[in-house]
């Protein structure tokens, strides 16, 4: 931790810390989360995939880091940045310690600097291209690495981190007191397509006693009705929803089907688009485990889980589709249903990990909605 580093955004401002995890240099674009826990699952969540993540929370790292909670296989980000890291690992559940687990997955990053005041920037100023350096690149190679970076706009990430084979999930939530994952009997068969999916999605599914099938983001709409369906979910994921119109393209194809279908975060996206509607990059994104949404149709109010730059505008409602929940930090549309159709989306995460569980009946509608068209045929 002896090591100098600097974090130089694409408008020039530089934030001088020291090195936390490998040594090196990478460049992403730098956006902050507001969570006061869960930074395993946050660093794992493959939504944020060419991102670097300011914590604003002070101090990262108290609970180690452990194989069951993490969300995908590896690290998504391009960096981390930190106030202050922890030295010490205080969990029963800890399998190794914050910055060894950084290291061992080469992620670079940068801690020391005053995460508030580079908060306050990038809410004024916007998310930014960015490089973090902490081997032998100067600032001006790190300010012309950030500006020449190619950015999110217009990228087609689900496609990169999207499965590339058929798989199935059967693994429910974990249970703290018995130290293990639950299972449950499998009643209905749930087809979910892998944008960049979180795990615990699939166990909150699974949880209801859907045994889930995963498949590709390019998987054809053909192909999934030929899997006989009971459900059919859209995960999250990075980049631009409005590069991924392959996906697209099949949701509405699928659309055409009396199947339900239940989308989250970029799944709510590309179903939005589906149905009509266009997506736009916010400035500085909604990232964090306290944001406000109110559902429209009952009038509650939900702390909820969010992570996403880009959003749904709502200048343009087609007559078949509901806006049903909006964000009380700025109005955007946090989630929609077609009218007489067991379709619906939200653009935040009912599943947290991490965050509360308000939004948790979202997964039991989508069980109930399934079972009903069960009953029906």
């Amino acid at each position: 931790m002896n090591n100098q580093a600097f974090l130089v955004l694409e408008d020039g401002r530089i934030f001088k810390g020291k090195a936390l995890g490998a040594i090196g240099h990478t460049v992403g674009e730098v956006c902050f989360n507001t969570s006061l826990t869960g930074y395993q699952e946050i660093l794992t969540d493959p939504s944020y995939t060419d991102q670097m993540i300011t914590f604003t929370y002070p101090h990262i790292g108290n609970v180690g880091v452990n194989a069951a909670d993490a969300e995908s296989a590896k690290i998504s980000v391009r960096g981390c940045i930190v106030r202050k890291p922890a030295r010490i690992s205080s969990n029963y559940r800890s399998e190794i310690d914050f910055e060894t687990w950084l290291k061992t997955n080469e992620v670079v990053g940068i801690s020391e600097i005053d995460t508030r005041a580079l908060t306050r920037h990038l809410r004024d100023h916007g998310a930014q291209k960015g490089a973090i350096v902490s081997d032998a690149t100067s600032q001006e190679e790190a300010l012309a690495m950030a500006k020449s970076w190619c950015g999110l706009e217009g990228r087609d990430l689900v496609g990169e981190v999207s499965t590339s084979e058929i798989s199935s999930w059967q693994q429910g939530s974990y249970d703290l007191m018995a130290t293990q994952f639950q299972s449950s009997e499998k009643q209905a068969h749930v087809v979910a397509f892998d944008f960049g999916c979180k795990r615990n999605i699939f166990r909150k599914l699974a949880d209801r006693g859907l045994n889930v099938s995963i498949v590709p983001a390019q998987t054809t709409a053909a192909e999934i009705l030929a899997m006989n369906p009971d459900g059919i979910f859209l995960s999250n994921g990075p980049g631009d929803p409005s590069a991924v119109m392959y996906a697209v393209e099949t949701i509405r194809e699928l659309c055409q089907s009396d199947v339900p279908i239940f989308g989250i975060c970029m799944g709510h996206q590309l179903l939005s688009q589906a149905l009509g509607l266009k997506t736009f990059k916010l400035k500085f994104g909604h990232r964090g485990g306290n944001h406000p949404v109110r559902d429209d149709t009952t009038g509650k109010v939900e702390i909820t889980s969010q992570n996403h730059g880009f959003a749904v505008m709502d200048d343009a409602i087609p007559d078949d589709v509901e806006v049903t929940h909006r964000s009380l930090f700025d109005g955007t549309v946090e989630g929609l249903r077609v009218k007489d159709r067991a379709i619906f989306s939200v653009q935040y995460h009912p599943e947290a990990s991490p965050g509360p569980h308000d939004a948790d009946y979202l997964f039991d509608r989508f069980a109930t909605a399934i079972r009903e068209r069960q009953q029906s045929l």
